[in-house]
Order: structure tokens, then C-alpha cells, then sequence
């Protein structure tokens, strides 16, 4: 009995490093796929950022070179027959008529605004010139009133005292 425990022993130790020596390798395995699978969506996404990146590279100048010609149509189309230039005439000469008018328009609203201005402070100044020519007007009719007064009043009293004088004759 003895020895079919240590056989017996031997047996599940080896067993068990088998085991785990499995799982190991198991474990190894899985950590290498993962790593492998990590490293693919690596590159993947480095190749799709290289791609677009490239792809803009190309594309820029190529929609510049569109755009370019589109404006250049655009600019181009309306002269290319006859019936298109005169049709394109008539909106730019439509097109500087309003401009014309519009202008015209603020300017006479500008004249009219001006004389308005103009004939409210000319209003104002002769108001305030008459305003100022009757204080005048009156300081100076005060004043020639008081002088006279004062210079009849002189003459009287002059003429008193010449009369209280003997008579020299």
C-alpha cells in the first residue's frame, strides 16, 4: 500500500504540473493573440490615419481646381452667346439704375434734412437777434430817458443859478 500512494503521489503531482503547464501555455497563447490582434487594430488604424491623410492631401487642390472653374464658368457663361450678353447687360445696367436712384434718394432726403436744419437755426438766430436788438432797444431808450432827465434837471438848476445872479449890465 505504500507504494501505490507515492506512485499514486507522483502521479497527481505530475498530473497537476501538466495541468498547469497547459494552462500556461494556454494563458501564453491568449496573451500572444491579444497582443497580436492589439498590434493589427494598431496598424489598421495607423494605415486608415495615413489614408486620410493622404486622401485630404489629394482632394484639397483638386476641389480648389474645381471651385476655380465653377467661378471661372460662372464668369464666363453669361458672355458666350449674344442673346446671354445682352440679357446680362440689361441686369447690371437694372442693377446700376437702382444704385443710381437709391443714391439719388438719400440725397435728396440729405438736401431736404439740411434746408430743414438750416431754417430751424435761422429761425432761432432771428428770434434770439430780436430777443437781443428790444433789450437793447430799451437799456438805450432807459437810458437817453434818465440822461435827459438828468441833463433838463442840470439845465434847470444852471439856469436857476444864472438867474439868481445879479444882472450884469
Amino acid at each position: 500500500m505504500a507504494d501505490s500512494t507515492s506512485s499514486n503521489g507522483t502521479s497527481k503531482a505530475k498530473t497537476q504540473a501538466k495541468r498547469s503547464t497547459a494552462e500556461a501555455r494556454k494563458s501564453a497563447a491568449k496573451t500572444a493573440k491579444a497582443t497580436k490582434k492589439a498590434a493589427t487594430k494598431t496598424a489598421v488604424a495607423e494605415k486608415n490615419q495615413a489614408q486620410t491623410i493622404i486622401e485630404t492631401a489629394v482632394d484639397f487642390p483638386v476641389g480648389i481646381v474645381l471651385s476655380a472653374s465653377d467661378r471661372l464658368n460662372d464668369i464666363v457663361d453669361p458672355w458666350t452667346s449674344r442673346s446671354k450678353a445682352e440679357k446680362e447687360l440689361k441686369a447690371y445696367r437694372r442693377k446700376i439704375e437702382q444704385a443710381a436712384k437709391r443714391t439719388e434718394k438719400r440725397g435728396t432726403t440729405a438736401r431736404k434734412r439740411a434746408t430743414t436744419e438750416a431754417r430751424k437755426t435761422r429761425t432761432r438766430v432771428e428770434r434770439d437777434v430780436r430777443k437781443r436788438q428790444q433789450a437793447v432797444t430799451s437799456t438805450a431808450t432807459s437810458t437817453i430817458k434818465t440822461s435827459r432827465t438828468e441833463v433838463e434837471r442840470r439845465v434847470k438848476q444852471v439856469s436857476d443859478q444864472l438867474s439868481a445872479l445879479p444882472s450884469i449890465r
